[in-house]
């Protein structure tokens, strides 16, 4: 599929776009955004960049907002789109524990761990009457009425991560407990509770992939959409009704079925969309098969870290593999995170 110097080449890449002060946005120069910093960021861990992905956590540390939120977009360390979203302030906790997983690097825990426990804090203060999560504050600090299932199922991997941190930190998070396990039963059994987006890729394998949907009940999730948006041979489509497959949902669907434990199919899907790739390593966003042209005119850090993290979950190359590969080792409810997510040494003051 992939071989070492090109997921290295990759890696670099990604690396290149970062910004001198630690900023790592779509490409250089570019938009940045919470979300995706992050997911590129986890890339650096897995390609050795370990200084890099710090730096990146680092600036994002360094423009949390006093309610624990991050502006939605980020031009030149300005923000430019102010919108408090639900997954920008959740997810730092899943680079964080991924970087700890590969890293093992205590200082840095202990250093993020306030900023982590803000942005799940918000999160929790976001969740709605029957579990689901807001997607973002109104501009009166209020939680919109709204949920979405992809960021719900992005925020219950993030509160797992975060339960597991906390208890690497001795600072035990009860209302984290509550709300993953209110937000799970709604994911698992409560669809009224989300928009509707089923025509969005995303919203079909997203419950597997953050781990809510697991066994028998995955295959039956993954199988169900599977001739939808799965194009044999190019990747899948990003919306249901569109000629269009997208580089990143493809990888992102490569992790879900490794996390629903068929890492063959997952490795078909990754080396399906390997005709998004640049001599340089990078990837382009998409291509519309029905044009024959990629769209649109962007190779971005996400899109590469996807492709790099789902090459490591299939592989099993580093530590931080198992995150998407065996989402549920991660605590849910209460339970301890299990000895299988070592390494973990001293206890965080």
């Amino acid at each position: 599929m992939l071989t070492a110097a090109q997921v290295r080449q990759t890696v670099g890449w990604i690396a290149g776009q970062q910004d001198a002060d630690g900023a790592l946005p779509w490409s250089a120069g570019g938009q940045l955004d919470p979300w995706d910093s992050v997911e590129a960021a986890m890339a650096l861990d897995v390609g050795g960049e370990h200084d890099r992905a710090a730096a990146a956590y680092r600036w994002l540390a360094g423009r949390q907002r006093a309610d624990g939120s991050w502006a939605a977009e980020y031009r030149d360390g300005a923000e430019t789109a102010p919108a408090a979203e639900s997954n920008h302030a959740g997810y730092l906790a899943v680079g964080l524990w991924h970087s700890w997983l590969v890293t093992a690097d205590e200082r840095l825990v202990a250093e993020l761990w306030p900023v982590v426990r803000r942005g799940l804090d918000l999160v929790t203060r976001m969740q709605l009457p029957g579990g689901a999560i807001s997607w973002a504050l109104r501009p009166d600090g209020t939680p919109d009425d709204l949920a979405l299932v992809t960021g719900n199922a992005s925020l219950f991997q993030a509160l797992r991560c975060g339960l597991a941190l906390a208890e690497l930190a001795g600072d035990a998070q009860p209302d984290w407990e509550l709300a993953v396990a209110d937000l799970g039963d709604a994911l698992r059994e409560r669809p009224d509770a989300f928009g509707d987006r089923s025509r969005f890729s995303m919203d079909w394998y997203y419950p597997v992939l953050g781990g809510a949907v697991s066994g028998a009940a995955a295959d039956d999730r993954l199988a169900a959409s599977w001739e939808t948006f799965v194009v044999p041979g190019l990747g899948i489509r990003c919306v249901s009704d569109r000629p269009w497959v997208t580089g990143a949902e493809t990888c992102e669907l490569a992790l879900a079925l490794t996390a629903a434990g068929r890492p063959d199919d997952a490795l078909e899907q990754v080396a399906a969309m390997q005709h998004l790739r640049d001599d340089d390593g990078s990837y382009w966003t998409g291509f519309v098969f029905a044009d024959d042209a990629r769209w649109p005119i962007e190779r971005t850090t996400w899109t590469a870290g996807a492709v790099v993290l789902a090459a490591d979950a299939i592989c099993r190359a580093t530590p931080g593999s198992g995150l998407f590969a065996s989402p549920g080792d991660l605590p849910e409810a209460g339970l301890a995170a299990p000895t299988t997510l070592e390494p973990r040494t001293a206890e965080i003051p």
